[in-house]
């Protein structure tokens, strides 16, 4: 999506660690026209026809999700990193490793919410290592649900995580890999 690359062209910011800041318009300060123009470009990759939830990570995920979720009339889900006193019942639960926060985290989604009669879209704003995606897979498969795909708006692709899932056989969209990131000098990987 040259928009979403443009755009983190002239706001990025690469930070040492590999860490590709783009908090000024995707997750910490939001724009919700490319937002909206994000969740648009999934709605030609996905068929939304069959989604019957949304489904992301606290806590960045979650305006993306938010915006494709309204987009196209589904609700959405996310996976809490803590549990708190107000969610009663059975949970599903992923233990996963944090990238941002170098600390192993336990996503949680409350059974109330995801059963096998779902058939899941998983959006994120950001895929690292892509543990996060791996954990909420794990999440749609314990609940019995099918997973229609995922959807992610900026993936470090030298990381491998996109890379690790595609050849588990899943339907990930990306729309900005990121091949390499020096300051001043993002590589992008070629469209499908």
């Amino acid at each position: 999506m040259q928009e979403l690359k443009d755009r983190i062209v002239r706001e990025g910011k690469v930070l040492p660690g590999n860490i590709i800041k783009v908090d000024g318009f995707l997750n910490h300060r939001v724009d919700p026209t490319i937002m909206v123009h994000i969740a648009e470009e999934f709605g030609r990759h996905f068929d939304m026809d069959q989604v019957s939830v949304i489904l992301t990570a606290e806590a960045s995920g979650i305006a993306l999700a938010a915006i494709c979720a309204q987009r196209f009339n589904k609700p959405m889900i996310f996976a809490k990193k803590a549990k708190s006193d107000n969610i009663e019942g059975g949970l599903y639960q992923s233990d996963i490793f944090s990238y941002t926060y170098k600390k192993k985290v336990t996503l949680l989604v409350n059974k109330e919410w995801l059963s096998s009669e779902d058939k899941v879209l998983i959006v994120d704003d950001f895929m690292a290592n892509g543990e996060a995606m791996r954990g909420l897979c794990d999440i749609v498969t314990s609940a019995g649900a099918t997973l229609v795909g995922i959807g992610c708006a900026v993936e470090k692709g030298f990381q491998g995580g996109g890379d690790r899932l595609r050849a588990a056989g899943m339907n990930l969209k990306s729309l900005a890999i990121i091949e390499s990131a020096e300051p001043g000098n993002i590589v992008f990987r070629e469209d499908d």
